[in-house]
């Protein structure tokens, strides 16, 4: 009986293709419980996506390019990849520096979040319709934006609208410079290094958007590797998950135009937001896995809240 090398690349000089790796790296994946969900959730499209980019393939490459040959250079450099991404436990956004949000591409690294997000949904095909006059909106917010993704994507939505993007963590900030940066938006899109809304000049919003860290903190000490190599600080909720969004609702209360709206995605926490929040009438608005976590606060709702 032929025994497995110990080492799960020993077999990688053979692979002749970019096929050959899909089909080994998809393999690899399995036999080494990599976990997904960072960039991609199946095995294969995250693999397929780590083999195009360290080739310099087109992301839409059609089936041809599979049958390639490949010089030796090019097998060392994938062997290289996948050996960070599955001996290591590198995430796939971490070894190749960017994400990918829609058509639009965002610089990443250690310092932020891998983006990911239902407002990819929900800004393109919902917000207009939740707010009385989209082509009235004048000043945004994401808080605890990361990366800047999301205040970047809300800048091209809203192209007549300031907006404003807030972290506590300055390393994050320096991520979310490049992209606001690299997209061209500086005159537009102001960054702030602040507490919720504690360090942020007091405006009035039209909309107030959040991916808040919302992991109860032992969800976090359970993570896979991969997403504990992410920071700690943009996915810890506390106890219970609510301790950014409970100051973020508090503070909102004074930051919202009469006709704004607050909207917050709480990943697996919408029965706990329902008991927490139970007067606040939170709206959940529908995703396409129908996992419905991105809750609406109006601004009626949250002036009369006692909380």
């Amino acid at each position: 009986m032929q025994m497995r090398s110990a080492d799960p690349l020993a077999e990688t000089p053979r692979l002749a293709t970019p096929g050959e790796w899909l089909a080994f790296a998809e393999d690899l994946y399995e036999r080494h419980n990599v976990a997904l969900g960072q960039i991609a959730t199946s095995a294969h499209d995250e693999a397929l996506y780590l083999i195009l980019h360290t080739l310099a393939l087109p992301m839409d490459s059609n089936e041809s390019v599979l049958g390639k040959n490949l010089t030796a250079a090019e097998r060392a450099l994938l062997g290289k990849v996948f050996r960070c991404r599955v001996v290591d436990r590198i995430p796939a956004a971490y070894i190749t520096k960017e994400a990918w949000l829609n058509d639009e591409k965002f610089y990443v690294d250690e310092r932020v979040l891998i983006p990911r997000s239902y407002f990819l949904e929900i800004i393109p095909e919902q917000l207009d319709d939740l707010l009385p006059d989209a082509t009235k909106v004048t000043h945004v917010v994401d808080v605890c934006t990361g990366s800047g993704c999301l205040a970047i994507l809300l800048a091209k939505h809203f192209p007549q609208a300031r907006v404003d993007g807030v972290d506590l963590s300055a390393d994050a900030l320096e991520v979310a410079k490049m992209n606001v940066r690299d997209h061209k938006l500086p005159k537009r899109v102001t960054l702030h290094l602040s507490d919720v809304f504690d360090a942020v000049p007091l405006v009035k919003y039209d909309v107030i958007l959040s991916n808040p860290p919302y992991e109860p903190s032992a969800h976090c000490d359970a993570l896979p590797d991969e997403f504990k190599r992410e920071p700690r600080l943009a996915l810890d909720g506390g106890g219970d998950g609510l301790d950014i969004i409970r100051k973020l609702l508090r503070q909102a209360r004074t930051r919202l135009k009469p006709g704004g709206i607050v909207l917050i995605e709480v990943g697996g926490l919408g029965e706990v937001m329902d008991r927490e929040f139970s007067e606040l009438d939170l709206r959940w608005l529908p995703t396409d896995d129908g996992s419905n976590c991105v809750c609406v606060i109006t601004a009626v709702r949250l002036k009369a809240w006692r909380g």
